[in-house]
């Protein structure tokens, strides 16, 4: 074997150069995700904007669910002021001007028990009134009495009826001086009977309760005057110059 061809043979083979091709960077390569990755997300991307445009449409309809549960619930109320509103009378079917009277017999301040017909051939004045002992039921149960005198001399009775019971009456009368009879309809069937009983409103809140009212009964046993929802401040007066006039 010659020098020549040993020399040749004794040279290292080149080894594959790792450098990029020309024109190319590294981190270009590098920065190039893989297909699968690429393609999960435009998958992700791609899902997001489905959610993005379903959210869009139902933004502006309401839930079923919701409505049909907002469509039994009760209508919101007005703001009431404080101030009491007036009584709601509810006056009974028959109780009118010329009709007759409704019967009763109840227990009364002191004892015993009054009946209508205890009455007959004479004028009877009724007034019912809320609540004995508070104020405006003692005014005018005051100037009922005062005026009682003037009553008597027209042949008219004057009668206060309320609820509350015959010891109650009692105390009420002593407290004040008060002459006429005063009877206890604690299971309010003669105030249902004359329409005195009904209804009320005081600070937005509803009940049942003693309307305010004052009848006048003529000698035969008829109607002849009705006053409802009675202002105290010189009612008793009205009262008696209707008498008069009977």
């Amino acid at each position: 074997m010659s020098t020549k061809k040993r020399k040749k043979s004794s040279k290292p083979s080149r080894v594959p150069s790792t450098r990029p091709p020309s024109g190319k960077s590294r981190n270009t390569v590098a920065s190039k995700p893989p297909a699968s990755t690429a393609a999960r997300r435009k998958v992700k991307v791609s899902t997001s904007k489905r959610a993005v445009t379903a959210a869009a449409k139902t933004a502006g309809k309401p839930d079923k669910a919701a409505s049909a549960q907002a469509s039994h619930r009760p209508p919101s109320k007005p703001l009431k002021s404080g101030r009491p509103a007036a009584p709601r009378s509810v006056p009974a079917a028959a109780l009118i001007e010329g009709g007759p009277a409704p019967g009763f017999q109840l227990p009364r301040d002191g004892g015993g028990s009054v009946s209508l017909g205890d009455f007959a051939g004479r004028k009877v004045v009724l007034f019912f009134y809320p609540r004995a002992d508070t104020p405006g039921c003692t005014r005018e149960a005051i100037d009922f009495t005062r005026l009682s005198p003037a009553f008597a001399e027209l042949g008219a009775a004057v009668i206060g009826v309320s609820a509350d019971s015959p010891a109650a009456q009692e105390s009420f009368r002593d407290k004040h001086k008060l002459s006429v009879p005063l009877l206890a309809d604690e299971q309010h069937q003669m105030l249902a009977a004359y329409g005195a009983w009904g209804e009320k409103s005081m600070y937005g809140r509803a009940f049942m309760g003693i309307i305010r009212t004052t009848i006048v009964i003529g000698e035969d046993g008829r109607i002849a005057r009705i006053w409802r929802n009675v202002r105290v401040d010189g009612h008793a007066e009205e009262v008696l110059a209707a008498v008069r006039e009977m």
